[in-house]
């Protein structure tokens, strides 16, 4: 099966209906914040995450695909990039962006298999 950036993946664990509000993020190398809101829409699946004190003030937009595993016991999400890479994306501002469909392109391009870390996504 092929696997979309706004999707999970078949491996990650995620059940729909499962409210991941207040699951804290961890980046390959460390966390970046928690999770302040997300949607389990098909095709249109997303993280919001509040960085806190990480990137002070900022919400980052994560796609479902970047999702490696959810953890329900510690209330734990990992994705498979680094908080560099997470950080280097494309600012997201929530009255902006969260239904902005150029946005979204942006975001696919940068966390896809043609954007600079050539993500596994098809």
């Amino acid at each position: 099966m092929t696997e979309h950036v706004w999707s999970y993946k078949s491996t990650s664990g995620h059940l729909a209906g499962t409210d991941l509000t207040g699951y804290k993020v961890e980046a390959v190398d460390g966390c970046i914040g928690t999770v302040d809101k997300h949607s389990d829409e098909v095709g249109d699946a997303y993280l919001v995450v509040d960085t806190g004190v990480w990137i002070f003030g900022k919400e980052v937009l994560l796609p479902a695909g970047t999702v490696i595993s959810i953890d329900p016991e510690p209330r734990t999400i990992h994705v498979e990039r680094t908080k560099e890479q997470i950080k280097g994306s494309p600012e997201f501002h929530r009255e902006e962006h969260l239904g902005d469909a150029g946005y979204r392109e942006q975001l696919a391009f940068y966390y896809g298999p043609a954007g600079p870390f050539g993500g596994p996504f098809a």
